[in-house]
């Protein structure tokens, strides 16, 4: 496998950047979801949910981009070059 350029690191390294940040984002937001089962309402626990939902869906997205990175860059998305 060939080195990335320093253009191809930067953006591998944005979009991991993302990811970290959505990744806590999203544990934030399952931890008040889950809090919530005990201490707030339906509806608030409705809000708490479309919150985890909306960010989940956000971090998925994320998670599909670094792969697709990793597919058109010849990169292998487990990091282990035996898998190919």
């Amino acid at each position: 496998m060939k080195p990335f350029s320093r253009r191809t690191l930067h953006e591998l390294g944005a979009l991991q950047g993302i990811l970290r940040e959505l990744s806590r984002d999203r544990t934030v937001a399952l931890r008040m979801l889950l809090a919530s089962r005990c201490a707030a309402t339906r509806s608030a626990q409705h809000e708490f949910w479309l919150e985890y939902t909306w960010i989940d869906q956000e971090y998925r997205a994320a998670v599909r981009r670094l792969v697709q990175f990793c597919v058109l860059h010849g990169g292998p998305p487990g990091g282990s070059p035996a898998r190919r």
